[in-house]
């Protein structure tokens, strides 16, 4: 067996499950799980007829590089989402089965660990793929956290620097000279950027849409793309989280060689989630409906939660991230043995580093359930906090 997997730690829902086991919740109160980021509203109408209607597509094998259908559809999106002149939809986009697993065999791709252990970057608190994907590439992950300047962290022998923005959990945007700067620590030290953007769709501010890493690059005279890789996704933009569909684009060395992988790695996307994938891409309407339903629970939770906790309106996500008074773990037991509601302990999604946990005294909120159910679990959470 591969030795690697040893220094895997469990999910945090694992760790979640481990952390309840043999709490019995309040059974007069309804349960209500807001632990997990999975997006609960309908998947669009034009997106499930896309499908429907491409179910011939199941008796062929799809290409891995996708069709040039898609990958115009992706580029045309990239050029009007962030106001890019031009992107090669042949050389600097490629379609992939999801953020998620693509985010994981990008490391494997550009990692290279012979002359020594190679070092990754990620945020602190993080999303446990980009950690899973250092260590099983034989990589040692090193982490920048919250609130740490980038001229905080030692980048020597740093080959890949995982970017999340918006956030996960925080919900913060990378702004223009934060870009600038880890733009000229990539040249400096030579690693390449991964772009986590599958929350860039869910913002409140229509006319304030969050800067993504290309357009960055574009504004600071890097149309290129050059070390910079973004990774998005309709799991949360289209309510699609189940057709596992989403795109890699940016430098198109890199991009060739992430296909040569991924020709191997045997990932293409079959060619019914290609043609409902178009159709997504393509649509601006049902997205802009789906952050109007977010804005109303944003509206409606805020106030209830933020009134017995520290917490902020986020530049986008669809978290509450939460101070809360008293241990997070304790925090969420409790609150889910007392007041049956799930949440997730922020100490569960981060790791000790430079002397903190800055996961600990926090617990993520993910606002995923219906409008009444969210205001109903921040009801629950201000009586439990009011409790204490």
């Amino acid at each position: 067996m591969n030795p690697r997997l040893g220094l895997l730690q469990p999910y945090p829902f694992e760790k979640l499950r481990a952390l309840l086991a043999g709490v019995t919740p309040n059974p007069a109160l309804r349960p209500i799980s807001l632990q997990i980021g999975e997006p609960k509203h309908a998947t669009p109408e034009l997106v499930r007829s896309a499908l429907a209607g491409a179910l011939d597509g199941l008796s062929a094998y799809p290409a891995t590089a996708g069709t040039p259908a898609l990958r115009e559809a992706i580029a045309a999106w990239l050029a009007r989402r962030y106001a890019l002149p031009a992107i090669d939809a042949g050389t600097q986009v490629l379609p992939v089965n999801g953020s998620r697993e693509a985010l994981f065999a990008f490391a494997q791709t550009v990692l290279d660990s012979t002359g020594g252990a190679a070092r990754v970057a990620c945020p602190n608190p993080f999303y446990q793929i980009y950690e899973g994907a250092a260590l099983l590439a034989g990589a040692q992950p090193v982490y920048l956290n919250d609130g740490m300047s980038f001229e905080e962290l030692d980048w020597r022998g740093v080959q890949l620097a995982y970017v999340c923005s918006p956030g996960n959990p925080t919900g913060r945007v990378l702004d223009l000279a934060a870009w600038a700067r880890l733009f000229e620590l990539a040249d400096q030290h030579g690693f390449v950027i991964a772009s986590d953007e599958c929350y860039s769709e869910l913002y409140y501010d229509e006319l304030k849409p969050p800067l993504g890493a290309l357009q960055a690059a574009q504004q600071l005279g890097r149309g290129d793309f050059r070390r910079v890789v973004a990774f998005s996704s309709l799991s949360k933009r289209s309510n699609a989280p189940g057709m596992r569909s989403g795109f890699v684009a940016g430098d198109a060395a890199i991009l060739q060689r992430f296909l040569l992988y991924r020709t191997y790695h045997g990932s293409a996307m079959s060619l019914p989630v290609q043609q409902a994938s178009i159709a997504a891409w393509r649509d601006e309407e049902h997205v802009r409906a789906n952050r109007r339903l977010y804005a109303e629970k944003y509206r409606a939770v805020l106030p209830l939660v933020a009134a017995p906790l520290a917490t902020e309106m986020p530049e986008g996500g669809f978290y509450l991230w939460v101070k809360t008074p008293i241990d997070d773990t304790t925090f969420a037991r409790e609150l889910q043995r007392q007041y049956n509601v799930l949440v997730l302990p922020g100490s569960f999604i981060a790791r000790d580093a430079h002397g903190a946990n800055p996961g600990r005294s926090h617990v993520r909120i993910a606002l995923v359930a219906s409008l009444a159910e969210c205001v109903e679990a921040a009801q629950r959470i201000g009586q439990f906090v009011r409790s204490l």
